[in-house]
């Protein structure tokens, strides 16, 4: 169950329309860095988390979080669409300034929504859930939202330079705190579980004899003319789990068979050269 305030969770105000830059929102509403993306994540994650009640409700009360900056996404989208032109005439008519904004909104703002946000990227593309990770693993799961969170502050940061409306900024700056926020949590989760040592390899809980360790920690340099990246996960240092040493292999050395099918079955619909 929901429940819903009729406020914004934060102020959003637009000190001059610009319809071109309610096109760039649409990435922060529903791009795969956007709010619709993490809410659902966090949501369908919440809805399969087993164990700790504690990260369910983390998980709940922040995926209901996100679903208040779509709102006040969407409604920054439509302050955006104020003063967006409804027709071609009025678009030109004299006023250049006014014709090129016209050539870099979304049309579908006028023609589909009626001057509102869509759950659509800014190419105009729908989401379409694609990229909700929700495993039933809260290792996985956590890192997952790290990273999520890491592109969505990303975004921010680069809506928050695109735009000189100070409005806009306020808003923007709201959400890149927000973001800092979540990563935060999110990796302090993992820290919850015994940290990034403890919490690798996930899932943490697969026996040693299922995985062939020797070739669980080396780095394998596939290229044909260039060195080895030197870095930690080369030096002969331990690895992060804990459990091996970190070596390399300059050159990768096929170990399987050259593929071979045989020939094709009767009844395949194979040419008759093929059987």
């Amino acid at each position: 169950m929901f429940h819903h305030s009729s406020k914004l969770q934060y102020e959003v105000r637009v000190d001059t329309p610009d319809p071109v830059f309610a096109k760039y929102l649409q990435q922060a509403i529903g791009g795969v860095e956007g709010e619709i993306r993490v809410a659902m994540q966090y949501f369908f994650q919440a809805m399969g988390a087993r164990g700790d009640k504690r990260f369910r409700d983390m998980l709940m009360m922040t995926a209901t979080e996100e679903l208040s900056h779509i709102e006040f996404l969407g409604h920054a989208v439509a302050l955006n669409l104020e003063k967006a032109p409804l027709d071609a005439q009025e678009a030109g008519a004299a006023d250049s300034v006014v014709g090129a904004i016209m050539g870099g909104m979304n049309p579908r703002h006028v023609l589909s929504s009626g001057l509102s946000a869509m759950p659509v990227n800014a190419n105009g593309v729908p989401f379409d859930m694609s990229h909700i990770y929700a495993t039933g693993n809260i290792g996985a799961d956590m890192l997952a939202n790290a990273m999520a969170e890491s592109s969505g502050r990303v975004l921010a940061s680069r809506l928050y330079n695109m735009t000189d409306d100070a409005g806009m900024k306020d808003m923007l700056s709201f959400l890149i705190a927000r973001d800092t926020m979540h990563q935060q949590q999110w990796l302090a989760a993992i820290e919850e579980l015994g940290g990034i040592e403890k919490c690798m390899p996930v899932p943490n809980s697969t026996p040693e004899e299922h995985e062939a360790m020797k070739h669980s920690y080396y780095f394998l340099n596939t290229s044909l003319d260039e060195e080895t990246p030197q870095g930690v996960w080369t030096n002969g240092g331990p690895s992060m789990d804990g459990r091996g040493t970190y070596t390399a292999r300059d050159k990768a050395e096929p170990e399987g068979q050259v593929p071979d099918l045989g020939k094709a079955r009767e009844k395949s619909a194979a040419q008759t050269e093929q059987m």
